[in-house]
């Protein structure tokens, strides 16, 4: 049953280091990101002024997260929108360091106040450490969260088990459309 359990693991972590090609254009690709948009209005409607206040977002439906020992990692691709206006693809990779046992997925949305913070996602340099947080989002929770340094994060958690206390971060890749 151990074993059983190490194997499963190792090939969820290996499963974020060996994603699916993309032969380029996907003509599905919009609708995906739309169901990825609607995802989140429907589980997460606390979300709608962000929405509805936000220059930009990435959503990120489904990311991948898992950790053995001292190291994890987690994977996932997503979309952008700019003034509600699908624009791209990204994609998250994330580390993490630390006491770790687990695997987990969960969806991701990051919300930009302005073109600024928008623009420094686009140009594929952008990061969020540990300084930046994301928000589980659960039922009930208020609405009286306000932007960090021109970003807001919100995560919900859809299946999986994870025991951490890591140190860590995200990378970001942009893909236009």
């Amino acid at each position: 049953m151990k074993m059983t359990r190490i194997a499963a693991l190792l090939l969820l972590l290996s499963g974020m280091f060996f994603a699916t090609a993309e032969a380029g254009w996907d003509p599905r690709s919009e609708d995906k990101a739309k169901d990825a948009v609607e995802y989140f209005r429907k589980n997460a409607p606390v979300l709608n002024r962000y929405f509805e206040k936000a220059y930009g977002y990435a959503v990120f439906p489904d990311v991948y997260k898992g950790g053995l020992m001292i190291v994890g990692g987690g994977h996932g691709n997503g979309y952008v929108f700019e003034l509600n206006n699908y624009v791209g693809r990204s994609a998250i990779t994330q580390l993490s360091v630390g006491p770790q046992l687990g695997g987990q997925s969960f969806s991701e949305i990051i919300f930009f106040k302005d073109r600024e913070n928008l623009d420094s996602f686009k140009k594929g340099n952008f990061e969020l450490n540990a300084q930046i947080a994301a928000v589980v989002v659960t039922t009930g929770m208020s609405t009286n969260l306000d932007f960090s340094k021109g970003v807001a994060v919100f995560v919900l958690p859809k299946a999986g088990v994870m025991a951490e206390a890591t140190v860590g971060g995200q990378k970001f890749s942009y893909d236009p459309n």
